[in-house]
């Protein structure tokens, strides 16, 4: 009996390290259409305000000139140079009609991408 609950606990843990990696890649792919959902919703335009953190810690404030599938463009505020900023970039974004809920969804779900990619690198 004890090897068969023994044997039980081995299998259910080792299922929660082939699905955990698994889920990492859906969730960031739903954070990436949110974020395309969000920028598509600014539209585009010197109305359409946004700060953007990246994921490499970099802080972009300015417009959407642009916004395509891939990518969209901010007109920097400071240098009033564009920067293409790929959606998969983003780690965080706020726009001029950007709910606050919606953008500490973002940030929560940037801090759980962060915490599945940190904990899939411990193995």
């Amino acid at each position: 009996m004890k090897k068969v609950i023994s044997l039980t606990l081995v299998v259910l843990l080792l299922q929660l390290f082939f699905i955990h990696p698994s889920l990492a890649g859906t969730k960031e792919e739903n954070f990436v259409e949110k974020v395309k959902t969000e920028i598509a919703k600014l539209k585009t335009g010197k109305d359409a305000k946004i700060k953007v953190k990246l994921k490499d810690g970099t802080k972009i404030k300015g417009y959407i000139a642009e916004a395509n599938e891939n990518q969209f463009v901010i007109m920097d505020s400071k240098t009033n140079q564009p920067v293409p900023v790929s959606y998969s970039q983003v780690k965080q974004a706020k726009g001029n009609n950007l709910s606050g809920g919606v953008i500490i969804l973002i940030g929560v779900a940037a801090a759980l991408i962060f915490i599945i990619f940190a904990a899939s690198q411990l193995k």
